[in-house]
């Protein structure tokens, strides 16, 4: 079966062996219900609980602070409309960039009589120092700054922002999706309030995420029932993903700095291919993930471009996976400042532990064979 080199780690990424190893018990013969009394039970339970102990110390929280979701969009849905439940209506401010799963959410609250505030970020997608003052001079009860862009990968200095934004008194959430497992994530030295993580960017499985929670912060459940996780998210507990989760997270921050440099190093070759080809790299000059590079040729249409690397051996994407119906151009490019025309035209690459060399020798050599011919077919048609 034809199987495109896979260039899209940030959409989702193949189960890590190890974590499948660690999941099969609990796929077969390990069935139980860990709310149950008996040995079934207690053995599920005692699973989870060592899951929930290893995604706690991948970013350097109490296993108390952690509750298992089933995704990262419902992690972060829990945060903001569970903590505005419980309070008067305000301001909620999140980031011009932010995934829709933030940026949904935020706009159902100002439906429900809150105020809404996109923060402004600059030219390299980083949050706008002046807008960003502004912001808080609001008052905002609510802040959700994402600490890793999913398409530029672009970095945010959430530990600088959330400790200018404590003497408002906000609750400070993070998405952290795109971070675990790329960088270091510190949850007690962000200093915020909420973290944001997903199984299945990490090599673990789809079906899991988490959201740490500061014990300071009350929240209403999304999900009312039989009081698991807390009584934050009731619902019987998924355990094999949950314990691929743990798996996961054991397995990525044991390799993180490694990895990192690695990928950084893949990173810079694909880049410096990219520049001698004429290609625009968005973001080129702020930090940035070590994995990701989102780039466009100018005039032509990245779902196209797209379409055609992958039939040329080469999964890539045009932007961020939970918003691939969307047919307009970059939300987080537009945010930026780029061109609509430009924005149309980005491609994201996002490499995994997976990526070679080769794999980024040869995405070069099929990228500048397909602009070329696109070229060529767009210069027949204007000639026509």
């Amino acid at each position: 079966m034809f199987a495109p080199v896979y260039l899209d780690w940030n959409a989702t990424t193949p189960l890590d062996p190890g974590v499948r190893e660690a999941m099969l018990p609990w796929l077969d013969g390990r069935f139980g219900n860990a709310s149950s009394r008996h040995e079934y039970g207690r053995q599920a339970r005692a699973a989870i609980d060592a899951a929930r102990e290893q995604v706690a110390a991948a970013v350097g929280a109490h296993p108390t602070e952690v509750v298992f979701t089933s995704c990262g969009s419902e992690a972060n849905n829990l945060f903001l409309k569970g903590a505005a439940a419980l309070m008067k209506p305000g301001l909620v401010a999140v980031s011009a960039i932010e995934h829709p799963c933030v940026r949904e959410p935020a706009k159902q609250l100002r439906r429900a009589g809150w105020r809404m505030r996109e923060i402004a970020v600059d030219g390299e997608g980083r949050i706008e120092a002046g807008d960003w003052a502004d912001t808080l001079a609001e008052r905002p009860a609510l802040v959700s700054v994402m600490l890793a862009n999913n398409e530029s990968g672009v970095l945010q200095d959430v530990a600088a922002l959330a400790r200018e934004a404590r003497p408002s008194g906000a609750w400070f959430h993070t998405d952290a999706v795109q971070a675990l497992g790329k960088v270091a994530v510190d949850f007690r030295g962000l200093g915020v309030h909420a973290l944001t993580l997903s199984a299945h960017k990490i090599g673990g499985p789809l079906g899991a995420g988490a959201l740490v929670l500061d014990k300071r912060v009350e929240l209403s459940p999304l999900v009312a029932g039989g009081g698991q996780e807390r009584g934050l998210r009731s619902g019987t507990e998924n355990v094999a993903a949950i314990v691929g989760f743990g798996a996961a997270c054991e397995r990525v921050t044991a390799r993180l700095a490694q990895e990192g440099e690695r990928l950084v190093r893949l990173r810079k070759r694909l880049e410096a291919g990219l520049a001698a080809a004429g290609m625009r790299i968005f973001s080129a000059g702020a930090p940035r993930l070590p994995n990701t590079v989102f780039f466009a040729a100018e005039g032509l249409d990245g779902e196209t471009l797209v379409a055609k690397l992958d039939r040329a051996g080469y999964a890539c994407a045009s932007g961020s996976a939970c918003s691939s119906a969307n047919p307009e151009p970059s939300h987080t490019l537009l945010a930026m400042g780029v061109e609509p025309g430009m924005a149309r035209a980005a491609v994201r690459v996002s490499m995994g532990r997976d990526t070679r060399e080769a794999d980024v020798d040869g995405f070069l050599a099929t990228l500048s064979r397909t602009v070329d011919a696109l070229n060529t077919l767009t210069a027949v048609a204007v000639e026509r």
